[in-house]
């Protein structure tokens, strides 16, 4: 089948749609079936699972044959072309009501993403990225700000789910608070990289990510022209981080994160 990455972008936006589509009109019914994965803070919805469902059905009829890896369902990364699947990215904010979540489809081959779409039911709007076409939000392409001094930069950071862990972090972005211009926790990491590739944040680093809430957005993220370090790529910064950041900060950021003991967390 087809693999030029700008084809296998029409895919995850058509089939992102329709999982979007479904996710935002089945809300009120789907957060009254609420489970927990991890810890008591690390929630599934109904919707998180019936999303999944509809997104390998669509791929299975589009593309079929190709494995799929999804956060609910899980599978397996493998030689040649993957699909990695984020049914609702930002769960915790869409059962509150929050408007601020996506859902996140890559495709990936040899486990490297080359195309990627994240669809933002409440609003409407999608980013996209293929490998070597630039990232774009509704047809404007994105390119990362052009920061250079980190202490007028706004740096975007998660918590990861076990509370012995967020403690640690939260003593790390206590102790970087006063060298930034300022922090956001969304609870999106696909945004929060999509974000990086706008330019609406400067930077942004997190730990404990799964394949699926990176595989999307770190793609808009380098193809916007940001430095992007995935999982075992910085052991500096620990074995599961995942750090992107505009060039003109990367270096200071990097040495910042480590210093303040990023890396122990």
């Amino acid at each position: 089948m087809q693999s030029d990455p700008r084809a296998l972008v029409d895919i995850a936006v058509l089939v992102g749609r329709e999982a979007g589509d479904l996710v935002r009109t089945t809300r009120s019914a789907a957060v009254s079936e609420v489970d927990t994965k991890s810890t008591v803070t690390d929630v599934v919805t109904a919707a998180d699972r019936a999303s999944e469902q509809l997104v390998r059905k669509r791929l299975a009829e589009l593309r079929p044959g190709e494995p799929v890896i999804g956060e609910e369902e899980g599978g397996d990364a493998v030689e040649g072309l993957t699909w990695v699947v984020d049914p609702i990215d930002g769960t915790v904010n869409y059962l509150y009501g929050i408007p601020h979540y996506a859902v996140s489809i890559a495709a990936q081959v040899d486990g490297v993403s080359v195309a990627a779409a994240v669809v933002e039911p409440a609003s409407g709007r999608v980013w996209t990225a293929a490998t070597g076409a630039g990232a774009w939000l509704d047809g404007r392409r994105l390119a990362v700000s052009p920061a250079t001094d980190l202490r007028v930069s706004l740096l975007g950071y998660g918590f990861a789910y076990r509370a012995d862990r967020r403690a640690r972090q939260a003593r790390t972005w206590a102790g970087m608070a006063h060298l930034l211009r300022d922090i956001r926790r969304t609870g999106a990491a696909a945004l929060d990289l999509c974000a990086v590739a706008a330019g609406q944040l400067d930077a942004y680093a997190e730990h404990g990510l799964g394949r699926w809430d990176w595989a999307a957005g770190a793609l808009l993220a380098r193809e916007a022209g940001a430095v992007v370090r995935l999982p075992g790529e910085a052991p500096e910064l620990g074995a599961d981080a995942v750090f992107t950041a505009a060039p003109g900060i990367a270096d200071a950021l990097f040495e910042t994160l480590v210093e303040h003991g990023f890396g122990e967390v």
